[in-house]
């Protein structure tokens, strides 16, 4: 049974379509990444999915229960954990008065193991929490229970490289165990440590579902050169260079046999090839990062009027 289904599913607010016709699979045990720039629908959809809002066509299931049965979506929701973009904690109240809480609601079956990992400061108030420490507390709450099912929406929003790295390797070890994980996102560096497969929202519609290596060669590298010495373009020629700019053409197109100093462009081949051709010498700076997600859509998914 897929741990998730969306069926034609439609949020219209009248002058917002904000999910747009959405079907998809999200099948047992897997990792799904749910990826678009804000405002582009994500967690329009994970709302219906959780029953707070309700669809205007179309539907969707989680664990196997029509979110528009209302009754039996309360009882599939026990074996569900949530983290909100926005946990909403009371702030009057201290860490361990909201773990007490959750406990009391839905169970505790882990929260010592979950409590050694992320650390939020128990004994605080809520008000007095940092950003990330919201998050942390967020996650004990959402895992303490131990859910078949996890959806978060922006999970990583405040956590320092440090906890992101602890928070990567224990979504592993959850799916490891079996468990579903569902998670909106707008870095594809999250995406690519941690998913099976992503689904990608624009403009509330879904532009592709595709294994996260396929995303990934298409998205390529975002490439920064800075050189002391003149570089001919035609040391670019190669496969995979895409949308040059330099900060020698003074807005002119630059032909092969022109120079620059100064280059950024985004790359979909195979880095080791392009770092070979580099001038071995004079090379000021290089970087190569992800590129940006809003790059990958304009790049492979069209323009406004194509979604």
């Amino acid at each position: 049974m897929a741990a998730i289904k969306l069926d034609g599913l439609t949020k219209d607010y009248g002058e917002v379509l904000a999910n747009d016709d959405l079907s998809l699979t999200v099948e047992s045990g897997e990792v799904f990444g749910y990826l678009g720039p804000n405002g582009a629908g994500k967690t329009t959809t994970i709302r219906m999915l959780l029953g707070f809002i309700k669809p205007t066509a179309g539907t969707a299931y989680v664990l196997g229960t029509d979110v528009r049965d209302r009754r039996a979506l309360v009882d599939a929701k026990e074996k569900i954990g949530y983290l909100s973009d926005e946990p909403g904690f009371d702030e009057q109240a201290t860490g361990r008065e909201i773990l007490d809480l959750h406990a009391s609601v839905k169970g505790d079956k882990r929260s010592d193991h979950l409590l050694q990992l992320f650390d939020p400061p128990l004994e605080r108030k809520i008000r007095d929490y940092s950003r990330g420490n919201v998050q942390k507390l967020g996650l004990v709450t959402t895992f303490m229970h131990e859910p078949n099912l996890v959806i978060l929406d922006e999970p990583t929003s405040g956590l320092d490289p440090l906890m992101k790295q602890k928070f990567t390797e224990f979504l592993r070890s959850e799916r490891d165990r079996g468990v579903t994980i569902f998670f909106s996102s707008h870095i594809l560096s999250e995406v690519q440590r941690l998913c099976d497969r992503v689904g990608i929202i624009r403009r509330g519609q879904l532009v592709t579902v595709d294994p996260v290596q396929n995303l990934l060669r298409r998205s390529g590298k975002a490439v920064r050169i800075d050189s002391a010495e003149p570089i001919p373009m035609s040391t670019l020629d190669i496969d995979g260079v895409h949308a040059i700019e330099t900060g020698d053409s003074n807005g002119d197109t630059l032909e092969s046999g022109d120079t620059f100093t100064q280059c950024a462009f985004t790359y979909t081949g195979d880095i080791n090839e392009l770092v070979t051709i580099l001038p071995e010498s004079d090379l000021l700076d290089v970087s190569i990062e992800e590129a940006p997600l809003e790059d990958v859509f304009m790049r492979f998914y069209g323009d406004d009027s194509d979604v």
